[in-house]
């Protein structure tokens, strides 16, 4: 097989675990759905588990099937970007990666015996969790940064996707003040990690993949007219 037909089936692969990744993602957010606030209480946490163990479960679950997807999109992505900048955001990723499993493990374990949660224990380990986001940003502006920085300069990287990039990379880099947050909009855990940050690193991810699966076919479609 001619190295133009591995990379073509390399970007087929990669379109489709952009496309698994995205899906999965919906189910996962779905399953999760608006997380408990730092402020509430361990009464309050208790309830909200009990009344929505099952559906954690498979949010759990859908963000555990999301790895490979996942792992694609890096590994694959990382073999169209030039030396140190491929290293720098693969190193970011798996970051990434790890944390997530760490913060599901959390969110799973706590469902698990919903019913017998002691609340002040429960407070303490969620509170834990809510960290998840706030240190998440070390992992995302790591990985961002790079494909960034070749978008802007249109290098390699489309100048959309460097655009996405900066929008991402700052709002991450903002997000960085829910380390000290303890309530509202600023809160570890809270709207400005999960709702804001989430959505834009989803975005992100999903327009780096799409972005690396479709480079080669245009590539290959220049080709073809010249």
């Amino acid at each position: 097989m001619e190295i133009a037909d591995v990379s073509r089936a390399g970007s087929r692969v990669l379109l489709a675990a952009t496309v698994t990744y995205a899906l999965l993602g919906a189910v996962a957010l779905t399953g999760l759905g608006t997380l408990p606030a730092a402020t509430e209480t361990g009464a309050e946490l208790v309830a909200w588990f009990r009344a929505n163990a099952s559906s954690i479960r498979l949010g759990v679950w859908a963000f555990t099937v999301m790895l490979p997807a996942f792992a694609v999109i890096a590994a694959l992505t990382r073999a169209r970007l030039p030396a140190p900048h491929r290293d720098v955001f693969f190193l970011g990723t798996m970051v990434y990666a790890a944390c997530i499993a760490v913060w599901t493990w959390t969110w799973g374990g706590l469902a698990l015996h919903a019913e017998r949660l002691d609340p002040a224990i429960t407070r303490t380990v969620l509170d834990v969790a809510c960290f998840f986001g706030p240190v998440l940003t070390g992992a995302t502006t790591t990985m961002m940064a790079p494909v960034t920085l070749l978008g802007l300069r249109d290098e390699v990287v489309p100048r959309w996707l460097g655009a996405l990039g900066l929008i991402a990379f700052v709002e991450q880099s903002v997000e960085t003040v829910t380390i000290f947050g303890s309530a509202g909009f600023t809160q570890p855990g809270g709207a400005m990690n999960m709702q804001l940050g989430g959505s834009l690193t989803f975005a992100w991810i999903l327009g780096v993949g799409f972005w690396a699966g479709l480079s080669v076919a245009g590539r290959r479609g220049r080709e073809v007219k010249q």
